[in-house]
């Protein structure tokens, strides 16, 4: 898996969805349902940003291929179920997928303290 052609794939989709949240949801959603959007998009991008540093690590001997891989597929995970559960809840109101946000919010926090832990 190249997981540094991922990350910035998963970067420009984070420029995109926010840029379609600021512009082709603006008056379409209430204040509180362009709050959750914008907080997807936020912890998109920052995430993603995150894979992509991990993904090089293993070029300067500071990671492992092995773990770089664990921990950025764990940002995916993250990505998918946490900002993609709140695209979702934003655009959609279906409240019950409040409830697989938290297991993104784990998959990042895993993937955080995976690095810190790896780290040489």
């Amino acid at each position: 898996m190249n997981w540094s052609r991922l990350a910035a794939s998963a970067l420009g989709l984070a420029v995109i969805l926010g840029a379609f949240g600021a512009h082709g949801l603006k008056g379409r959603l209430d204040a509180y349902a362009m709050g959750v959007y914008e907080k997807a998009v936020f912890y998109h991008f920052i995430h993603a940003l995150g894979m992509l540093v991990t993904s090089i690590l293993p070029k300067s001997g500071t990671l492992t291929s092995r773990i770089a891989a664990r921990i950025c597929a764990l940002f995916v995970v993250g990505i998918v179920l946490f900002s993609g559960s709140l695209y979702l809840l934003a655009v959609s109101g279906l409240t019950i997928l409040g409830a697989i946000t938290p297991l993104g919010g784990l998959a990042f926090i895993a993937a955080w303290f995976l690095l810190a832990w790896s780290l040489r």
